[in-house]
C-alpha cells in the first residue's frame, strides 16, 4: 500500500524548487508537449483562482531509485543526492508555469496545428482590470521578438520588445508576475501617472497568483517501486501511456544500466542489442522487451520460489512464480544481468523448437505470448529438450496452448502455472500442466476457423506441414527447403475448392472459406488452380512439365495434405469437406494427446477473412 501526505504548498515555492533542482522529473516522465491555447488557459485558470488539480510528487530516496533530469529550460547544477522531490503528476502544468513564470526566454511550444512556435506571455493590463471576465482576452502570447503581427508577419500590430514599449502599451510580462519589482521601478520612472492604475492590477490579479496555493499529494520515499510505477500509471491518464520497459529502464538507468542500448543497440558504442540478436532468427522478430522483461521476471520468481520450499518455507512465505507487471516492476538489477544471457538462449532454442515443429514464417506463429513461457522452459532445460520423451511433452503442451486457444488476451497466470508444471511434468511428475489439461478442441470449430488472424487457423495451417505436406508444384515439403529456398518456395494457405468455383454453385463463403477447404501451397500451384474445378487443375498440374506426375504419384503427394484424392477428383465438395474434417480431427488428437470429441458447447465464430490471394 502507497503511503503518502496530502496538503496545499504555494506555487511561488513550487516553482522556486524547481528553478533550483530541488524538484525534478524522473527521467521515465516524457517530454513536455502543452500547446499555446493549453499554456494561455492554465495562466486563466489561475488568474481566476480556479482550481489546475493537484501535483503529485514523490519524496526522493529510500530504495525507489530513478535517473532524474530538471524541468524543461531549467539549467541546474543540482545533483541526484540534491533533489528532494520527483513529480509524477502534473509535469505539463507545472513545466508549463516555470516556463511562463520563472524564466526570461521564449516558452517553447506549439500552435493549434501541433506546429513549434516561439511564444511570450503578456496580460493587457488595462483589459484584465475590467473583471475576471477579460481575462481571456486579457491574457495574450507574443512571437519571439515579443510582437504581433498581421498580414503573414508583415504588419507589426504590438510590439512589446523593449521594457519602454512594455510600459507604454501598459502590457505586462508574465515572467515578472512574481516578482515585479524592477518592473514596477522601470513602470514608474516611464510614466508614474500609469503607477495608480498598475496598482490596483497588481492587488486584483498579480496577487492571485503569488498567493495561489496548489494541493500536492506526496507519496513517501518508504513506498516500493513497482508501488511508485503503478501509482504514476494510474495518474498519468492525460499523457501517452508507460510500458513497463520504459519504467524500467528508468530504475535501472539510476545504477548506469542503459535499458535502451540493452534491448535496441548502440551503433557508435559498437553495442548490438538484444533485438537484433535475436532477430537473425526469423520467428524471433516480433520479441518486444516487455516479453523479455516478462521471461525474466518468470525465471527470477521461479527461481526464489525453489529457494524457498529448499529453506522449509511454507503458505505465503513462498514467493509465488509471476509475470504480471508489479513482478517486473520489482525485478532486481542482479537477476536481469544474471538471467538475461541464459534467457536469450531460451529463446533462440525456442526458435529452433518451432522450426522442428514446421513454423518457418512469423506471420504463422500463433501466439507471441506462448514464447515466454516456452523460452523460459527451454532456458532452464538447455539441451535436455532433445530428449524424445521430454521433446514430446514439450510439443504435446506447445499443441495444447495453440489448438485449444488459451494463449490470447491476458495470460500472466497462464505463462506462471505452465512453467512451473512442465518443468515439474518433465522431470516425473504425472500431473499434465494446466495448458494440456484445460485444452479443448471440437470438431465444428474447423467450419468457424475463417481468419488468418485466430490460433487454430494458423496451427492447423502449420500442422497440415508438420505432417509433411509436400508441394503440388515443387514437390518438396517445407522440412526440406534451406533458409533462402524458403523464402523463394514458401507456402502459403488457399483455397482447395476455388472461391470463383464455390461461389458459381451458390457455396457460401462461411463455408468455402473455413480452414476445412484450405492448404498450404506455393504460389506457383495457386496460379495453376486460378478459378478451375479440382478434376480439371490437378490434371493440369500433374503433366506439368515442371511436375511430370502419373495419377498415383499425384494422390501420393495430395495425401499429403490430409485430402480425399478421390472426392477431389471427382468435385465432389460436400464429401470432401467431410472426409477432411476426420482426417484433421486426428492429426488434431495426434498433437494434442487426447481424444477430439463434440460437446454441444458453442464454438468461436471467426470473421470471414479472405486475404489469401486466390484467383
Amino acid at each position: 500500500m502507497a503511503t503518502f501526505d496530502s496538503t496545499k504548498t504555494r506555487l511561488a515555492v513550487l516553482l522556486d524548487e524547481i528553478e533550483a533542482g530541488k524538484i525534478q522529473l524522473p527521467d521515465f516522465q516524457r517530454g513536455w508537449v502543452w500547446d499555446d491555447e493549453h499554456i494561455r488557459s492554465l495562466l486563466v485558470s489561475i488568474a481566476r483562482a480556479f482550481p489546475i488539480g493537484a501535483v503529485m510528487l514523490l519524496e526522493n530516496g529510500g530504495d525507489t531509485r530513478f535517473k532524474v533530469r530538471p524541468v524543461e529550460g531549467i539549467d541546474t547544477s543540482a545533483t541526484g543526492e540534491d533533489v528532494e522531490k520527483l513529480i509524477l503528476d502534473g509535469q505539463q502544468r507545472l513545466t508549463s508555469l516555470t516556463q511562463v513564470l520563472k524564466l526570461n526566454t521564449p516558452v517553447q511550444t506549439k500552435d493549434n496545428k501541433k506546429r513549434l512556435i516561439e511564444r511570450y506571455y503578456y496580460i493587457d493590463i488595462e483589459l484584465a482590470l475590467e473583471g475576471p471576465q477579460s481575462y481571456e482576452d486579457a491574457i495574450i502570447s507574443v512571437d519571439s521578438q515579443k510582437t504581433q503581427r498581421t498580414n503573414f508577419g508583415r504588419d507589426i500590430t504590438l510590439d512589446l520588445s523593449t521594457p519602454e514599449k512594455e510600459y507604454e502599451n501598459f502590457y505586462f510580462p508574465c515572467s515578472q508576475i512574481l516578482n515585479s519589482d524592477t518592473w514596477e521601478e522601470g513602470l514608474n520612472t516611464f510614466d508614474s501617472s500609469k503607477f495608480p492604475q498598475y496598482m490596483d492590477f497588481r492587488k486584483n490579479v498579480l496577487s492571485v497568483f503569488r498567493n495561489y496555493d496548489v494541493p500536492v499529494i506526496e507519496l513517501k520515499k518508504d513506498n516500493r517501486k513497482e508501488a511508485v510505477c503503478l501509482v504514476f500509471e494510474k495518474v498519468n491518464t492525460g499523457g501517452v501511456p508507460l510500458s513497463v520497459f520504459e519504467l524500467v529502464t528508468a530504475t535501472y538507468a539510476a545504477d548506469g544500466v542503459n535499458m535502451r542500448d540493452e534491448w535496441y543497440g548502440n551503433p557508435k558504442e559498437s553495442v548490438e542489442g538484444l533485438s537484433k540478436w535475436l532477430g537473425r532468427q526469423r520467428m524471433l522478430k516480433d520479441i518486444q522487451p516487455t516479453d523479455f522483461l516478462q521471461g525474466l521476471s518468470l525465471l527470477y520468481s521461479f527461481e526464489r520460489r525453489k529457494e524457498d520450499v529448499a529453506a522449509g518455507k511454507t503458505g505465503k512465505q513462498i514467493t509465488g512464480v509471476s509475470a504480471k507487471r508489479e513482478s517486473v516492476l520489482a525485478l532486481p538489477l542482479e537477476a536481469y544481468q544474471r538471467l538475461r544471457d541464459p534467457l536469450r538462449d531460451g529463446f533462440w532454442l525456442a526458435a529452433k523448437f518451432l522450426r522442428k515443429e514446421s513454423f518457418f514464417s512469423k506471420r504463422d506463429l500463433p501466439y507471441r505470448t506462448q514464447l515466454v513461457p516456452l523460452a523460459c522452459i527451454l532456458a532452464l532445460l538447455g539441451d535436455r529438450w532433445l530428449e524424445q520423451s521430454v521433446y514430446n511433452r514439450l510439443s504435446q503442451w506447445f499443441w495444447c496452448g495453440v489448438l485449444g486457444e488459451l494463449y490470447g488476451g491476458a495470460v500472466e497466470t497462464r505463462m506462471a502455472l505452465d512453467l512451473q508444471e512442465m518443468i515439474a511434468w518433465i522431470d516425473g511428475s504425472d500431473a499434465e500442466p494446466a495448458t494440456v489439461r484445460d485444452a479443448n478442441f471440437q470438431p465444428a470449430r474447423l467450419d468457424t476457423l475463417r481468419s488468418r488472424n485466430s490460433a487454430a487457423y494458423k496451427g492447423i495451417h502449420v500442422l497440415i506441414q508438420r505432417n509433411g505436406a509436400v508441394d503440388w508444384f515443387w514437390k518438396t515439403t517445407i522440412r526440406d527447403l534451406d533458409e533462402t529456398d524458403w523464402e523463394e518456395n514458401k507456402l502459403d494457405i488457399h483455397h482447395i475448392f476455388p472461391k470463383d468455383w464455390c461461389q458459381k454453385r451458390s457455396i457460401e463463403p462461411r463455408r468455402f472459406n473455413s480452414i476445412l477447404n484450405k492448404t498450404p501451397i506455393s504460389y506457383k500451384a495457386n496460379r495453376m488452380i486460378g478459378g478451375k474445378a479440382p478434376s480439371e487443375y490437378i490434371q493440369q498440374l500433374q503433366t506439368h512439365k515442371s511436375v511430370q506426375l502419373d495419377d498415383g504419384e499425384m494422390d501420393e503427394l495430395l495425401v499429403t495434405h490430409c485430402l480425399d484424392t478421390g472426392l477431389l477428383r471427382n468435385d465432389d465438395y460436400d464429401g470432401f469437406v467431410e472426409a477432411r474434417r476426420k482426417t484433421l480431427v486426428e492429426h488434431i488428437s495426434g498433437v494434442m494427446g487426447k481424444p477430439v470429441v463434440e460437446t454441444g458447447e458453442a464454438v468461436a465464430e471467426d470473421e470471414v477473412d479472405d486475404d489469401e490471394g486466390d484467383e
